[in-house]
């Protein structure tokens, strides 16, 4: 495997997770507009980790990438993060 391989590996296990991170905040703007702690690009970066990690260990733990149970939990796992990151508590 050469480095353009591994880069396009690399990309492609994270894209599912950087979808996420985006269009998550973009979606919860007209339900969460006056209580965000932080700005749009900061909800990105945190909904990014947070599904990044989440695919990581589902690769960990199951052994290999693309199960539905990985990206059921990377949904999971992003809007718990968006819900707290909006203070969804305080409805």
């Amino acid at each position: 495997m050469n480095l353009q391989d591994i880069l396009l590996h690399l990309l492609n296990f994270v894209a599912p997770a950087f979808a996420l991170a985006v269009l998550v905040p973009l979606l919860a703007w007209p339900l969460f507009r006056k209580r965000t702690a932080m700005p749009w690009w900061g909800q990105v970066l945190v909904n990014f980790a947070v599904g990044v990690s989440v695919l990581l260990a589902s690769l960990w733990w199951l052994g290999r990438d693309g199960k539905m149970t990985a990206y059921a939990m990377l949904v999971l796992a992003v809007a718990s993060s968006q819900w707290l990151l909006a203070r969804g508590w305080r409805r």
